[in-house]
Formats: C-alpha cells, sequence, structure tokens
C-alpha cells in the first residue's frame, strides 16, 4: 500500500481497525466462557504476510502487545494453506500467560498469503496442574 495520500491511509485505517473490533465484537457474542461473553477478556488484530501488526481493536493492551511475537513464532509453519489455524498460548512463543489462548489463521488473496488475522482470549481453567492453570 506504498504511495497513499494520508486521506487514503486514514480510510485504510479505519477501514482494518473496524474489521478488527467486528472480530472482536463476532468473539464475544459468539462465546459460552463467562470470561470472553461477559468480561471481554479478549482480544483481535490484523497482520501482514510479513508478521507486522496493521490493525487492531481497542481490546486488552497487554494481549496485543504480545500477539506479534505468537505470529512470528507460527509463521515458522509454513506452508500456509486455506483453512489452516494455529493455536497458541505458549508464554515463551508470544503468549501472555497460559490461560491467554491465541487463534492465528492465514489470510489468501488469489491464491497468495496476504496476512494473517489473530485473536487471544482469557479461558478459566485450560487443564494446568492447579486450578485456574496458574502455577
Amino acid at each position: 500500500m506504498s504511495g497513499l495520500t494520508p486521506a487514503e491511509l486514514s480510510i485504510w485505517n479505519a477501514l482494518l481497525a473496524s474489521i478488527a473490533d467486528e472480530m472482536g465484537v463476532v468473539l464475544g457474542l459468539a462465546a459460552h466462557s463467562p470470561n470472553i461473553r461477559e468480561r471481554r477478556d479478549y482480544s483481535a488484530a490484523i497482520f501482514d504476510a510479513g508478521g507486522e501488526m496493521v490493525a487492531q481493536a481497542a481490546h486488552i493492551p497487554v494481549h496485543l502487545g504480545a500477539m506479534p511475537e505468537a505470529i512470528a513464532a507460527v509463521q515458522r509453519l509454513a506452508p500456509w494453506q486455506p483453512g489452516d489455524v494455529a493455536i497458541v498460548n505458549d508464554p515463551y512463543l508470544g503468549g501472555t500467560h497460559l490461560p491467554d489462548v491465541s487463534l492465528v489463521a492465514p489470510v489468501f488473496h488469489k491464491g497468495e498469503l496476504a496476512g494473517f488475522v489473530s485473536n487471544r482470549a482469557h479461558h478459566a481453567d485450560i487443564g494446568g496442574m492447579s486450578a485456574g492453570s496458574m502455577p
């Protein structure tokens, strides 16, 4: 998207941010977990094919700050195919803590990898050694 005027850049910024926001709205409405549905402990973002965040919704800042590292970790899973989804919650691979689970999916345009979409949501218990999946 090089060569954009400031007005065009502003339009693209608003468009992509609204898509990321809608990703979060849909996640919240579809969720069964009170952490996601009621507490809104989730985030959503859009990344380019190189893993750079291009849009984020105004959700949980700590999620959004760590998401690029999760994208970098799953980029190693290439080659990507349409329909692929990676699930990440490793705190050392861009996670925040074990109950924050990220879903990362590639986006294709005309058969070429165009970017990634991701959401991260806090789950009450994912089967860790102690209640709440916390050490």
